[in-house]
This record gives C-alpha cells, structure tokens and sequence, in this order.
C-alpha cells in the first residue's frame, strides 16, 4: 500500500486494474517520494512482444475502474520480465530505486 495526499492506495488494486488490457503480461505499481502528497503511484509494465500500448492507454484503463486518486502518474514500460525474490514476489524496492536513479538524472 502506499499513502498519496492521505488517501490509500492498494497496489494490488491498481495491478489488477492494469492487468486488464491484453497487451500487459506483468505490472507492479510503487511509490515514488513527493514533496506534499507524500507519495506518487508509478506502474511499471512489461508488455507482450509487438504490442502498441501506449502509456495513456494504461492510464485510462485504471481511470475507467478506479478512482482518480488511484490513477499512475506515470507508466515505465520494461521489455525484460520484472524482477522477482526466489519466491515469485516483484521486488519492488529494487523498481523503486531504479525509478529514483531515472528520475534523478532527469532534467527539470
């Protein structure tokens, strides 16, 4: 779960959400640091080879099911398979660390 201005946010949730177009075959949704709302929900995707989804496309399909609040600010598309614990599980703190290095090399 992450916090966004108060308001929780169910990774799950939005997961499920994104599972619902054809073209994504993983999604993990992670919380990136804000300066007031606390968090921002990110979804990174892998797609299926050859797909054309498009990241307001994902964007819209989480709109159209969940509440505003719940929709990614933003979608980072990966080709390679998430990374996983020997169990399974996203290691999600290893995508958030690697959306921090993007972010903090991006310009302003």
């Amino acid at each position: 779960m992450l916090i966004r201005g108060g308001e929780n946010i169910y990774c799950l949730e939005v997961e499920n959400a994104l599972y619902a177009h054809p073209d994504v075959i993983d999604a993990a949704l992670v919380g990136v640091p804000h300066r007031t709302l606390g968090e921002e929900p990110v979804a990174v995707v892998q797609l299926r080879p050859g797909s054309a989804a498009t990241e307001e496309a994902l964007r819209q399909v989480v709109r159209d099911r969940l509440a505003a609040f719940k929709v990614p600010v933003s979608v980072s598309f990966r080709h390679a398979p998430l990374p996983r614990s020997a169990t399974g599980k996203v290691l999600k703190s290893e995508l958030r660390a690697q959306l921090l290095q993007v972010i903090e090399k991006a310009p302003e």
